[in-house]
C-alpha cells in the first residue's frame, strides 16, 4: 500500500507539472495584414509588386522593433484578379483570417466593392492603386488612399499636351475598366474644354492581342496624340508595338497603369519617346532608401505600385503601434494625424481619405523612365 501511495503521490506531483508547463506556454501572438490585388492572369505585376511592397513594410517595421504585444506580423495576401466578384470573396476570406486592415487593391472595379465589405466590419482599407474618383467619394470612414486621382491625373495630361506640346489634336483609346475609362472621360472632357479637338474617343477590350481596328482609325485621322488609357504595362506594349509597326507618328501618352518596368521590356524600342502620367517620387530621400534598400534584394526593381504599396502597410501598421491597439476606431484616429515622410510621398490624408495628388510627366528614354516635365513650373527636368 505504501509503494501504491508512493507512485499515486509521483503521478500527481507530474500532472501538476505538466499542467503547469501548459500554462507557462503560451500561443504566440500574430498580427494579421491583409492585401487584395491580382496575383494571377495579366494584371498579376502589378499584383504580386503591391503584395511584396506590403511584405516590405513588414519587414521595416519588425527591424524597427516589432509592434509591441505581438510576437510576429504576417501578411495574407488573397487574389482579387481584377474582378468584382472575385474581389468581394476574397475581402469576406480576409475579414475570416481576422486582419487588421488591407492593402490594396489594383483595378478600382475591385476596390470599390471589396471596400464595401470590409466597411462593414469597420477593417481600414489602403488602396495604392485605385485611382478612379468614386473610391474615396462614398463617405467610407475607414476608406484610405496613398496614390492620387484620375480627376487630377488627367488634368496633368492635358496641360502636357495644350502648354509642351502644343497639340491641336488628340485620339483617346481605352479598355472599358472603370479606371481606364473614368480616365479616358475625363481626358476627353478637360481636351474640350482646353479646345483640343478630340478626334475620336474609341474602346478596346480587356485581353486583346491585336489593335489594328482602331490603330487603322488613328493612322488615317493622323491626331498629334495618341491618349492610351489602358489597365496594365502588357496591353500597352502591344499597342505601342502595333502603332509603331504600322508607322503611326503621333505622340503617345500612357497612364499610371501602363508605367511599369513591362513597358520597356516587352515594348523594347517601340516603348522610346512614350510619355506617361505618374506621381513624382524623390529616390534621393532617406524614406525612399530605406524602402528600396530592403525591397530590392528580395523582389528585384520595384514596380509602378510597390512603393505606395510599402507606404500603405507602413501607415496601417505604424498606426497600430502608435495607437497600441487593433481597434478600427483608435487606428482611424493615428492615421488620420499622420504627417510624415513616406517612401513614395509625403503622407498625410484628407477629411474623406485623399492624401493628395503630385502627377508629373515622365518618359521612356535609354529603355528606362525618367523625369520630364514639371506641371506645376511647367518646365522639363
Amino acid at each position: 500500500m505504501k509503494k501504491l501511495a508512493a507512485l499515486v503521490a509521483v503521478l500527481c506531483v507530474a500532472l501538476m507539472l505538466g499542467a503547469c508547463a501548459k500554462e507557462e506556454k503560451k500561443e504566440p501572438q500574430v498580427l494579421k495584414l491583409g492585401s487584395l490585388s491580382p496575383l494571377t492572369g495579366p494584371y498579376a505585376a502589378d499584383g504580386n509588386d503591391i503584395a511584396n511592397g506590403a511584405r516590405t513594410a513588414i519587414e521595416v517595421i519588425k527591424s524597427e522593433g516589432g509592434i509591441p504585444g505581438f510576437d510576429d506580423i504576417t501578411l495574407v495576401a488573397q487574389d482579387s484578379a481584377c474582378d468584382p466578384r472575385q474581389a468581394v470573396a476574397a475581402a469576406n476570406k480576409l475579414i475570416n483570417e481576422k486582419v487588421v486592415g488591407v492593402v490594396g487593391a489594383y483595378c478600382s472595379s475591385s476596390t470599390i466593392p471589396a471596400s464595401e465589405t470590409l466597411a462593414e466590419q469597420n477593417i481600414p482599407m489602403l488602396t495604392p492603386a485605385s485611382t478612379n474618383e468614386k473610391v474615396t467619394e462614398r463617405g467610407l470612414k475607414y476608406m484610405f488612399r496613398i496614390c492620387g486621382r484620375d480627376d487630377d491625373q488627367s488634368v496633368v495630361a492635358v496641360k502636357f499636351m495644350t502648354d509642351y506640346l502644343k497639340a491641336k489634336t488628340v485620339f483617346v483609346v481605352d479598355d472599358k475598366t472603370t479606371y481606364s475609362q473614368g480616365l479616358a472621360d475625363n481626358v476627353e472632357k478637360l481636351a474640350g474644354e482646353k479646345g483640343l479637338e478630340v478626334l475620336m474617343h474609341d474602346h478596346v477590350n480587356q485581353g486583346d492581342k491585336d489593335y489594328s481596328a482602331v490603330l487603322t482609325k488613328i493612322k488615317s485621322m493622323n491626331p498629334d496624340v495618341l491618349y492610351m488609357s489602358l489597365q496594365n504595362s502588357s496591353s500597352g506594349s502591344l499597342m505601342a508595338i502595333q502603332a509603331k509597326r504600322m508607322g503611326i507618328t503621333a505622340k503617345i501618352i500612357g497612364q499610371d497603369a501602363v508605367y511599369h518596368p513591362q513597358l520597356m521590356e516587352i515594348a523594347k524600342d517601340a516603348a522610346e519617346g512614350i510619355f506617361l502620367t505618374f506621381g513624382y517620387i524623390d529616390v534621393d530621400k532617406p524614406a525612399y532608401k530605406k524602402f528600396i534598400g530592403a525591397y530590392e534584394p528580395k523582389y528585384g526593381q520595384p514596380g509602378a505600385y510597390s512603393g505606395y504599396a510599402y507606404d500603405a502597410a507602413y501607415t496601417l501598421l505604424k498606426a497600430i503601434k502608435e495607437a497600441g491597439s487593433t481597434d478600427p476606431a483608435k487606428i482611424r484616429e493615428k492615421i488620420m494625424a499622420m504627417d510624415y515622410e513616406g517612401a513614395s510621398k509625403h503622407i498625410k490624408f484628407m477629411e474623406n481619405g485623399d492624401s493628395g495628388s503630385n502627377y508629373i510627366i515622365r518618359v521612356v528614354k535609354d529603355g528606362a523612365f525618367a523625369n520630364f516635365w514639371d506641371p506645376a513650373t511647367g518646365k522639363t527636368y
